[in-house]
């Protein structure tokens, strides 16, 4: 009996570890699962700007969602214990080599970190109310990633505040001794700022903002930790994604000059018509310091003593070599690609001539390329155009009309337009048809409407980006073009 009572407490233990490890396996692998649901959320987030908005209605390859997310959560309800051999032997490999694959990877901010760590408490928290109740049949995981979310946007929301304060206030303590200049358009608004800056910076000190920051909050960062004490003129750019975007940066810093370039249809996915672009653009000439704005004809406003419609016809001429306009009786000459630049200096002379700025002939002359704006390269016996951050249909067919004139093999490279309209994809497969001999397309969101155009001897699609440079070595010898117009990132 006593043999017998032995191997019975032997069992009883065994099968009470067996029900701890269980017990600890499961909340072990539901808070990883959770995490891994959390990470697709918020690196998707990050990508798209933190705007849930987008990345439900706007996301371009909204089958991830199915695939990372919504199909792992049903099976999660519905496989019971099965539902670990899918996450651990499936889903963890797939989401691992899904991210290891995009260009831009999560960067982990204090707001993701503050992501997290809500999750976090949040998981645990429920978790354990869960285990210590004899009615929880199934830990949730809506909940905590739907009150992590909630919770991070509060928390974003009171720590951007606080931060916005800081940077108006440090603005109205330089309010008399800082000439402030705010540039949007729907395409163009980076050259002109450069060459703005270009235009007025031996005679002030100019400080602009970096790269192509344009957003409320990148502007708000960059007063608050890049602003020097001693600039004399501030130059802002001033982007949007819907309206009300304008005038939210308006408000922050109050430009007393202020330049609208082209309207056109970039981001018209968001905005819906060319007249909700045209008055988000607009928002900017409201400030209440403005002492000009220069708005291009395309706005279609009606000038007033403040604000001026700029539709000279400028007469233009464009090479491979730069481009020669003539404006006000004047010729200018620049060492610049692309016949539509000659709008964007226009604009940036306007300005440069209210602040009686001398010499202007010869600075526009040493204007330099915007970076990855057609931007002319030669390596290796071929002559490579970057117009990599172009992304508008005027200035994409603009460049194609370029390069024709060159007499060798031509070759694109591109992702077609992104967050525009099909039928503007159609119109830059024609010309891409029309004036190329080889056409890489790196994109499936636009791969149709070329497919439909171009000659299949000359279409490529490429679906891993990283094999661009073995290809481009494959197919291309000295001599050649090659055009890198637009770019987007392989979540697009």
């Amino acid at each position: 009996m006593d043999l017998i009572a032995f191997w019975v407490k032997c069992f009883h233990y065994i099968h009470n570890m067996g029900r701890l490890f269980l017990v600890w396996f499961e909340l072990v692998s539901h808070i990883l699962f959770i995490f891994a649901l959390g990470f697709y959320l918020i690196t998707n987030l990050q990508l798209y700007s933190y705007k849930i908005k987008r990345v439900i209605w706007h996301h371009s390859k909204p089958f991830w969602h199915f695939t990372y997310f919504l199909i792992p959560l049903f099976a999660y309800y519905i496989a019971d214990i099965y539902f670990w051999i899918y996450f651990y032997f499936g889903l963890l490999p797939v989401l691992f080599l899904w991210h290891k694959r995009l260009d831009k990877k999560l960067v982990f901010t204090s707001r993701v970190k503050r992501f997290f760590a809500l999750l976090a408490l949040l998981t645990l928290f429920q978790d354990l109310l869960c285990l210590a109740s004899q009615e929880c049949m199934v830990m949730g995981v809506i909940m905590p990633l739907f009150i992590a979310y909630l919770g991070s946007n509060a928390i974003e929301w009171m720590l951007f505040t606080g931060y916005k304060t800081r940077a108006k206030r440090k603005l109205q303590e330089r309010h008399d001794k800082m000439i402030v200049i705010g540039i949007t358009a729907s395409y163009g608004k980076t050259s002109i700022k450069n060459f703005l800056y270009t235009l007025l910076k031996d005679d002030f000190n100019v400080y602009k903002t970096p790269r192509s920051v344009n957003t409320l909050g990148g502007i708000v960062k960059d007063i608050n930790e890049d602003l020097p004490e001693n600039t004399q003129i501030y130059i802002a750019e001033m982007g949007a994604r819907e309206p009300g975007d304008i005038a939210q940066i308006t408000e922050l810093i109050e430009p007393h000059y202020v330049i609208v370039g082209r309207i056109g249809p970039a981001h018209i996915e968001y905005f819906k018509s060319l007249e909700n672009i045209r008055d988000t653009k607009l928002e900017s000439i409201y400030s209440p310091r403005l002492k000009k704005a220069f708005v291009h004809a395309s706005a279609h406003i009606r000038p007033t003593d403040k604000v001026v419609s700029f539709e000279e016809d400028l007469q233009v001429q464009s090479s491979l070599e730069g481009i020669e306009f003539t404006m006000g009786g004047t010729r200018y000459l620049a060492p610049l690609l692309g016949g539509f630049n000659a709008q964007n200096i226009a604009l940036a002379l306007l300005v440069a001539k209210e602040l009686k700025i001398n010499g202007l002939l010869d600075k526009v002359a040493a204007l330099q390329s915007v970076e990855h704006r057609l931007q002319k390269i030669e390596a290796g016996g071929k002559l490579i155009i970057d117009d990599s951050y172009n992304g508008n249909i005027d200035g994409m067919i603009d460049s194609y009309e370029l390069v024709s004139q060159y007499a060798g093999r031509k070759v694109l490279v591109t992702p077609g337009l992104v967050e525009a309209d099909p039928e503007l994809n159609k119109e830059v497969a024609h010309k891409a048809e029309e004036i190329f001999d080889l056409v890489i397309v790196t994109s499936d969101l636009n791969y149709p409407q070329f497919c439909d155009i171009i000659n299949k001897d000359k279409l490529i699609r490429l679906r891993d980006k990283t094999r661009l440079q073995d290809l481009l070595a494959e197919k291309t010898a000295p001599g050649d073009l090659i055009l890198f117009s637009n770019d987007a990132p392989n979540f697009i």
